[in-house]
Parts: C-alpha cells; sequence; structure tokens
C-alpha cells in the first residue's frame, strides 16, 4: 500500500492528471482483436504495428521479472481561443478557422515525446530514491505498448466507438504514458462502457474510418494518410478532409463526452507562433522556415516535404 501511494502521488506531482495501475500479464482479450486488425490490413503502410506482436499483448516480454503496469494521463487540451486574435470575438474567431489549416490538438506545442519522457525518467529516480533498486522501463508512443488498452485495464476510462480512450472527468484530449515495473503494487479495477447508443463519431468521420463501433480502419483515418502515409494521398480522397493539415480530431471533437475536456497547464504544450498564421503563410511556407518553426513540434515527423504535400492537397 505504502509504495502504491508513492507512485500515485509521484504522479500528481509531476503533473499528470490521472494514474492508474494494473497487474503486468498477456493482454488475452486484445488478442484475438490486434491479430484480427492486422490480418484485414487495417494498419495500411503502418508495417511497424506488426513488429513485435507478441510484446505488444505481454509486458513481461519487455521488462524482465515485470509485475505492475503504471498508466498516466497527460492533459493537452488548449485553451479554446487557439485559432482566434487576442481580442477573441467569437465572429473572428471563426473566420480565422476558416482561413487556417487545421492542425491537431495534440501537436500545439513541443513535441511530448520529449516532454514526457522527462517526466517519466524523474518518475522513475524517485521511486528508486524512495523505494529502492527497481527494475523499469518508460513509455510514451515509443515501443510495441498498448497504452490504450492498459489505460482501460487499469480504470482510467474506456474505450470509445472511436476507438480513443475517454475518460469520464475529462473526455480524451489527453496523452498515455506507462511505467512497466518489477514491483508489485495495488491494482486498479475497469470501468465500464459510458458511450451508450451514441453514434455521432461514426457519423462524424468523412472518410468512413470508423468502420463498425470500437473498430476503426487506420488505412481511412485523415491521420494516417497526412502524418503515417509517406507516397502521395489518393485521389478519391479530395474534398474529404475539411482542412485537416496534421492529423484529425473530428471523432474527438464531436464526442459528448469532451464537454468535460478543460485546458491544460503543461507550458510545453502552449502553441506556436504559427497559431496566428492562415492559408496563405502555409502555401508560402518555405523548408528553412518550417526546420526553424517546428524544430521541437510533433509536424516534424512529417518533414517539409510531407507537409507540402498535405498542404498542396487542400489547396
Amino acid at each position: 500500500m505504502k509504495n502504491t501511494a508513492l507512485v500515485k502521488e509521484t504522479a500528481k506531482l509531476l503533473g499528470f492528471d490521472y494514474c492508474g495501475i494494473s497487474k503486468a500479464d498477456f493482454l488475452e482479450e486484445e488478442a484475438p482483436r490486434l491479430e484480427n486488425w492486422l490480418k484485414t490490413q487495417k494498419n495500411g503502410e503502418m508495417q511497424y504495428m506488426e513488429n513485435y506482436f507478441d510484446k505488444r499483448l505481454d509486458p513481461r516480454l519487455l521488462v524482465e521479472g515485470s509485475k505492475s503496469v503504471v498508466s498516466l494521463l497527460l492533459n493537452y487540451f488548449p485553451k479554446k481561443d487557439i485559432f482566434s486574435k487576442k481580442n477573441n470575438q467569437e465572429n473572428e474567431e471563426q473566420n480565422n478557422q476558416e482561413n487556417n489549416y487545421k492542425i491537431s490538438k495534440y501537436a500545439y506545442g513541443e513535441d511530448y515525446h520529449e516532454v514526457i519522457k522527462e517526466k517519466l525518467k524523474t518518475f522513475l529516480e524517485i521511486l528508486r530514491e524512495k523505494i529502492g533498486e527497481i527494475n523499469g522501463r518508460c513509455f510514451v508512443d515509443s515501443a510495441p505498448v498498448m497504452d490504450k488498452a492498459w489505460a482501460k485495464k487499469s480504470g482510467l476510462g474506456w474505450l470509445g466507438k472511436h476507438s480513443n480512450l475517454i475518460n469520464r472527468k475529462m473526455g480524451s484530449f489527453f496523452f498515455i504514458a506507462e511505467l512497466i515495473l518489477d514491483i508489485e503494487l495495488e491494482y486498479d479495477s475497469p470501468i465500464g462502457d459510458y458511450c451508450g447508443t451514441c453514434t455521432k463519431c461514426i457519423d462524424a468521420c468523412p472518410t468512413d474510418a470508423i468502420v463498425s463501433p470500437y473498430v476503426v480502419d487506420g488505412s481511412k483515418c485523415i491521420s494516417y494518410f497526412t502524418i503515417e502515409l509517406k507516397k502521395e494521398i489518393p485521389n478519391e480522397m479530395h474534398g474529404k478532409f475539411a482542412d485537416w493539415a496534421f492529423g484529425c480530431d473530428i471523432c474527438q471533437d464531436v464526442c459528448p463526452w469532451n464537454r468535460f475536456a478543460y485546458p491544460h497547464n503543461t507550458p510545453n504544450f502552449a502553441p506556436n507562433e504559427w497559431q496566428e498564421w492562415q492559408k496563405n503563410d502555409w502555401h508560402e511556407l518555405t523548408e528553412e522556415v518550417f526546420n526553424k518553426v517546428f524544430k521541437k513540434s510533433p509536424l516534424k515527423r512529417t518533414k517539409f516535404a510531407g507537409m507540402k504535400r498535405n498542404i498542396d492537397f487542400l489547396k
């Protein structure tokens, strides 16, 4: 109990919004779903999803002697006036949104991988200082870890029909990270599914990527086309992206549970200078400016060529 309390207190100290703990074990429920998802090629060209199948389902293969998976949520929901000018008049905000390309909210600030990794390293150092020698590893989208499955198992939320984790008190605009440790802790219990009969996310997806409740065809998602896909975007997708140039938040934006989303308090996630750009600024973007402005941004993942491809596709 003492170690469990320490873990949750440390999570709060480091700014994480929620912390849940589950037993490090084989993900029996997820195994057939993942296998079928891959067999039906819903991963598109994301070949890395096919690697390390066994490790994705069993954390004990990632960390020797692991007994606990600590799941952490970190809010990234921005202030409402992200695309508005400083006077924040409602009509001007709407006008600005129409004159700018859309970027997924998680990419407004610095790359979350770097921000959260530092927090996790500190987390592990604190635990080792207070408890003693611990064999453990930190994960944030950087290894074959099914983060949403572990967060669900630890009671931090449920998987919505759009396949994103939903938390009853903060919606779904958050990052998920894990610590896999070789110490036994008290384990939290999963909660129920609160989507009910709602199908707003399914109905709103312009590319029909949510092929059925809880099943997303990754190869049809706007985020896949604008981030993961390395070749040209298929012509049949013209007119379906609703000006999304990097990622897509449509299925989350329409989710009723996100009425509980509140602004984050992580300075690193504050919007960069491009928030005031309009479409012409993107059209005139050079590689030199891109590398300077997005040096610490998730947008660097597409590189200049990928971002230029996206913008040209939306013209």
